[in-house]
């Protein structure tokens, strides 16, 4: 595979808006027709949009695109941008007054090193950049102003990964744009920051932290098993972070399908899932090794 990022899975279009500064951005994830979708939030200080809409019960039943931003809630405006272009491409829930783009949003903290705040034309930007080319990695996009190893005492800088595998006969891929207060370790080396064991900072010190991820697979699933395919993703997360899912980290994992027919059964899920949760740990890495 010589696109291992979100857009090695067929129907997947991403691109990412990197302000002048280089301390905040937007990626946008697009779908060439409405996906399945689901979301599983383990972060206790998230911010974002459209949320609702990923619910299985949910009456669009399915998304058109996914924004990731910096700017804190500042940046959740970046997704008017996101389906301004949405809409001028026909793509969108389809109502007798027009077509609504469904597009999910989530924000990470980086208003400590930002000197802007992404909205709709960093939004648009980031879309209408969006293409099946191999999505750039490092300190790009949503992660641009990304840091990491709060609870060290320090900061390094975090970034944006990607990472795909093959399983049985589909594709699945993760996306992740690092903010995390933990370290970030591959297996037992750190990579980012350190063994965080011992006095922490003081809490107003760690605040501003969130790791935000998508998952793409060509996989049939339908949206109760996105849910699960994005549960078991988080698995990455714990593994590459330490530590992981803090009171101020905002993680949020967001699942999408392009496939269609039958849904998977429950084995083959168990399959895709732990191969989702390869894909984040490797990405996770990737973002801040590649910055």
């Amino acid at each position: 595979m010589s696109n291992r990022s979100l857009t090695a899975v067929p129907g997947v279009l991403a691109g990412h808006w990197t302000h002048a500064s280089g301390t905040t951005g937007v990626t946008a994830i697009l779908f060439e027709r409405a996906a399945t979708a689901g979301c599983w939030v383990p972060g206790s200080a998230t911010g974002s949009r459209e949320i609702g809409a990923l619910d299985p019960t949910h009456l669009a039943g399915g998304v058109h695109g996914i924004c990731l931003a910096g700017g804190s809630a500042f940046g959740l405006a970046a997704a008017d941008g996101v389906m301004a272009v949405l809409e001028s491409r026909g793509l969108g829930f389809d109502t007798k007054h027009g077509v609504v783009p469904i597009v999910p949003a989530a924000i990470l903290f980086d208003l400590s090193v930002a000197t802007a705040r992404p909205g709709p034309d960093g939004g648009r930007a980031a879309a209408e950049s969006a293409s099946s080319a191999p999505l750039a990695e490092g300190a790009v996009g949503a992660a641009a102003g990304a840091r990491v190893a709060l609870a060290t005492g320090t900061t390094e800088p975090g970034g944006f990964g990607g990472w795909s595998e093959a399983v049985a006969g589909f594709t699945v891929a993760a996306g992740v744009a690092v903010n995390a207060l933990g370290s970030i370790r591959d297996g037992v080396t750190w990579v980012a920051g350190g063994d965080p064991d011992g006095a922490p900072p003081a809490a107003g010190d760690w605040r501003g932290q969130t790791t935000l991820a998508v998952v793409t697979t060509d996989a049939p699933l339908d949206r109760a098993q996105c849910v699960v395919l994005a549960k078991m993703a988080a698995a990455g997360m714990a593994r590459a972070i330490v530590p992981a899912f803090t009171p101020f980290d905002g993680d949020i994992v967001f699942a999408a399908s392009t496939g269609s027919g039958p849904a998977l059964d429950a084995s083959a899920l168990a399959q895709l899932g732990h191969a989702a949760a390869v894909c984040l740990e490797r990405a996770i890495i990737r973002g801040v090794t590649q910055s």
